[in-house]
């Protein structure tokens, strides 16, 4: 399978052309209910793994000067890959202008050659979803021995070092750690770190497991009780940039399959001649719609289906 998907207008970072370190099938030590991909069982390591000269050489094919960012990402926990660090040492070789980032939750922080491997990188973002132990396993179930206080730690010692851009990301889960008590404990803890910006995010794409994200009005009142020196944003689609880009079959199934879309993605990412080819995939099964709260996301058959027999 491909590791290379996109590019994608991303209403964070801009034009991120994707690496997904885990192609084949969901790798990670965590097992979040509120993630996009498949409920799965928790590991510590990578057993399907994809060779450093493979994803370079594919990466080669796609990168160009349009390129705001390439995102290093996986079915999964990217930080498991096991051979990150020489992965980041050949995208700097070759990525001139372009910046680097990966997308971790932050558990493998506490291993130190993990950490410095993401100290090389442009901007990072760490997942901090909660501070309380109880709360942290209730969100994002994670691999045996996985303690919350080890990483909260590791996260703020990153920060005070950490010379790229970082950002911080907590995902509210409705009666979880949306209460008073724990962005009380959210906010403390922020306050010891120095990131770039904190995105305040909720669930807004089918979840593994049967449970609702917050309102933008709620995501709001959130967002007044943490200090008003720290950089929060809440995370919106609204700002993003048209891209209008040219995608065959294979790389609208290949892009829907990593990350579901809405038709506002798909406005602002494919032509009017990838449109159509969507709305003959659509017509052949091959994508369907699912709807969560008010939106619609494109999301491929087979992904569909998988998720039903769980």
């Amino acid at each position: 399978m491909k590791t290379i998907f996109g590019p994608i207008n991303s209403r964070r970072f801009g034009s991120s052309l994707g690496i997904d370190l885990s192609p084949a099938l969901k790798q990670c030590n965590f097992d979040c209910l509120y993630c996009e991909l498949a409920p799965s069982a928790t590991t510590d390591t990578q057993k399907n793994i994809v060779e450093v000269s493979t994803i370079i050489n594919e990466l080669k094919e796609h990168l160009n000067d349009k390129i705001d960012v390439i995102t290093i990402t996986a079915n999964g926990e990217p930080t498991l890959y096991p051979y990150l660090d020489e992965l980041i040492d050949e995208i700097n070789k070759i990525k001139n202008n372009t910046q680097t980032l990966i997308l971790t939750n932050s558990a493998t922080l506490v291993d130190e050659k993990v950490f410095d491997s993401l100290l090389k990188l442009d901007q990072v973002k760490l997942s901090l979803d909660a501070i309380s132990e109880s709360v942290f396993k209730r969100i994002d179930r994670p691999h045996v021995g996985i303690e919350i206080k080890n990483i909260v730690q590791k996260v703020i010692d990153f920060s005070n070092i950490y010379k790229g851009k970082l950002f911080i990301e907590i995902l509210f889960v409705h009666g979880l750690n949306d209460t008073k008590e724990e962005i009380e404990k959210l906010n403390d803890v922020l306050l010891k770190m120095h990131p770039t910006r904190i995105d305040l995010g909720t669930i807004d794409r089918p979840p593994a497991y049967p449970v609702s994200g917050l309102s933008y009005g709620e995501l709001h009142k959130a967002s007044l009780l943490f200090d008003s020196s720290l950089p929060i944003h809440i995370a919106s689609r609204t700002h993003a940039e048209p891209n209008n880009s040219s995608y065959d079959n294979e790389e609208i199934l290949n892009t829907l399959d990593k990350r579901p879309l809405t038709m506002e993605d798909i406005d602002l990412l494919f032509d009017e001649e990838s449109k159509k080819r969507l709305e003959n995939l659509i017509s052949t099964s091959k994508i369907v719609i699912k709807k969560v709260g008010n939106l619609e996301f494109f999301i491929l058959h087979e992904n569909e289906k998988r998720k039903r027999l769980k």
